[in-house]
């Protein structure tokens, strides 16, 4: 296992959830783009689950 892979997709999910966070948390939130973070989110964490 590439330990600096792990760690660039755990720092790469963890900018996806404080942005997640940042856009629910607007007076108007976009859903279209919560559902955008949430899909790359998903996508790291099965990424990170094969590894």
């Amino acid at each position: 296992m590439d330990t600096s892979h792990v760690s660039s997709l755990e720092l790469k999910h963890a900018g996806l959830e404080k942005r997640l966070e940042e856009e629910m948390n607007r007076p108007l939130p976009d859903n279209a783009v919560i559902q955008t973070l949430k899909k790359q989110k998903l996508r790291i964490k099965e990424e990170l689950s094969q590894l």
